[in-house]
């Protein structure tokens, strides 16, 4: 078991910062899409904790799919297109329920 810091360590492999740059860049981007479409439309009505939980599930499936991705690396190609096509699904469905209720009416 190698040491968190340590050399050799997964925590110090000097991707994790990339990582959440490149995450974090991107959730950005993916939620000035309803902003600007809040300035444009009534019909867009995002309060501020819509964008929250938008930016923690964007972000968290982000950072989770590309450390999947790295994991997964070792993998045949099928299975590396079944993990991150199932954190995929998981993202979705969550997506899904918050915006529109499907099983537990958390969203509407």
């Amino acid at each position: 078991m190698r040491l968190a810091g340590g050399e050799g360590s997964l925590a110090n492999d000097g991707t994790m910062g990339v990582d959440l740059l490149r995450v974090t860049l991107a959730t950005a981007m993916i939620l000035l899409v309803p902003l600007v479409a809040m300035q444009l439309t009534g019909e867009v009505a995002w309060s501020g904790a819509d964008f929250a939980v938008a930016a923690v599930l964007l972000a968290g499936a982000g950072l989770t799919c590309l450390r999947a991705a790295r994991w997964a690396a070792r993998l045949p190609r099928w299975q590396q297109v079944s993990a991150v096509g199932a954190l995929a699904l998981v993202f979705a469905a969550i997506w899904v329920e918050l915006a529109v209720g499907v099983f537990f009416h958390f969203g509407s």
